[in-house]
């Protein structure tokens, strides 16, 4: 079988082929150099330093070679060796860029550096592990040479291991600051809500003003008033005692006339309304966008405005009333379900909860400190905070002297101004 020829061996990606063509080599170096029988074909030298004979070993017939191509061959075997300590110049040069690419933070090219870095130390460990499982025959001539190799070995197993280490060292660091960079995200998100929150409020305040919320306020008050009205028919028409329904709601309260009571059921209904509603910056510009609501509820039957709708219905309707007007729970059964029936009653009520809704939006968009505050029954009348629900063109003097009989709608305190509430006077 014919060895290596003059040229260099090239560097394989098998290293047990490597360690055993290194054998093979240094085992041919073993064989003794003669004479052959053959004086035809021998040199006229006398020393047969050029040729090799022919020679039986192992039962496996190893045919001549020059002295020459076996010293090559034993060089190239050396050079294959040496292939190890390339490796470890890469891994070094690998792990350079591993620490380069934290610097500045890179995932990209840390991932790429890493998996290059674990490329070149498995193929270390392959290396290591043939090393340890085939040792080398060494000649007596070599034996220095080999001295040196396994020193050089030794020193690149500690540096190895010192490598191993390093980079355990690294992986916490790694660790520990993808946890500060997710910390950060989170921080990042917090903060991107607040300045958009902060945003829109200033778009929306140089479009909402005091004069515009006023109005809302008396668009609120005027549908709250407009829903008693249907309301109160069909109290009337399903045989209810108004006199008694009023009584219920405001026990105490004296009417200067009887039709007044229609104030008390238009104070439930405010109270249900604004009940357990905090001032809460939202944009209102989707809901203000269409003249019916009922759109905007069935287009987004999920919005907030729409769940607003809902639970203010079952509070303001008890089951009792939508029976007597209806004889049924259509209604109820299908705001329950999430859905808003399209009936002209209900539509009523979605554009008294859109006001109300609005009010409670655009109220702190306009001052971030607004406020809403309710006056108490037998409170002293005060012009500055207070108007009053009958028209009936009294002074000024006159209604100071007179005291409130129940709140119809809360009042709102917005930067210096304040958007007086709606009571019923006694006489």
């Amino acid at each position: 079988m014919e060895l290596a020829g003059t040229k260099p061996l090239k560097p394989s990606s098998n290293i047990s082929d490597i360690v055993s063509k290194f054998a093979k080599v240094c085992k041919l170096r073993s064989i003794g150099v003669h004479q052959p029988n053959n004086s035809n074909n021998a040199p006229s030298g006398g020393d047969g330093s050029d040729v090799t004979e022919d020679t039986e070993c192992g039962g496996v017939k190893i045919y001549p070679q020059p002295v020459e191509v076996a010293r090559e061959s034993k060089m190239c075997g050396y050079e294959e060796i040496s292939k190890l300590f390339d490796i470890v110049s890469t891994l070094k040069l690998a792990y350079i860029q591993l620490q380069e690419a934290h610097i500045p933070y890179n995932p990209k090219k840390i991932i790429a550096a890493d998996e290059r870095f674990m490329a070149e130390l498995e193929a270390l460990c392959k290396m290591k592990r043939a090393y340890k499982v085939k040792q080398f025959v060494k000649l007596k001539s070599d034996s220095s040479r080999s001295d040196i190799l396994r020193k050089k070995v030794e020193l690149n197993e500690k540096l190895l291991e010192e490598l191993k280490l390093q980079m355990e060292v690294n992986n916490s660091e790694i660790i520990c600051l993808q946890k500060e960079l997710r910390d950060l995200d989170l921080v990042n998100v917090t903060l991107a809500e607040k300045v958009r929150q902060i945003n829109m409020q200033r778009k929306n305040a140089r479009v909402w003003t005091i004069t515009r919320f006023q109005d809302a306020f008396r668009a609120a008050s005027k549908s709250i008033h407009d829903f008693a009205k249907p309301l109160i028919v069909l109290m009337k028409a399903s045989g209810w005692d108004l006199d008694l329904a009023a009584k219920a709601i405001e026990a105490e309260a004296a009417y200067s006339k009887r039709s007044h009571k229609k104030y008390a059921f238009e104070a439930y209904i405010a109270r249900r309304m604004f009940y357990g509603i905090s001032l809460k910056c939202y944009n209102v510009d989707g809901v203000m966008r269409y003249d019916d609501p009922i759109n905007v509820l069935i287009e987004n039957p999920d919005s907030d405005f729409a769940r607003y709708c809902g639970e203010k219905y079952l509070q303001v309707v008890h089951p009792m009333m939508e029976t007597w007007f209806f004889g049924n729970l259509d209604h109820r059964t299908l705001v329950l379900s999430g859905k808003h029936p399209r009936t002209s009653f209900y539509q009523i009520f979605a554009r008294m909860a859109r006001w109300v809704w609005v009010l409670h939006g655009i109220a702190p968009l306009i001052d971030s400190e607004a406020k809403i505050f309710a006056v108490k029954r037998g409170s002293k009348f005060s012009d500055a905070y207070m108007e009053s629900v009958m028209e009936d063109g009294e002074d000024a003097a006159i209604l100071d002297e007179r005291q409130v009989e129940f709140m119809v709608m809360p009042g709102f305190r917005i930067l210096e101004t304040l958007v007086r509430s709606r009571v019923y006077l006694a006489k």
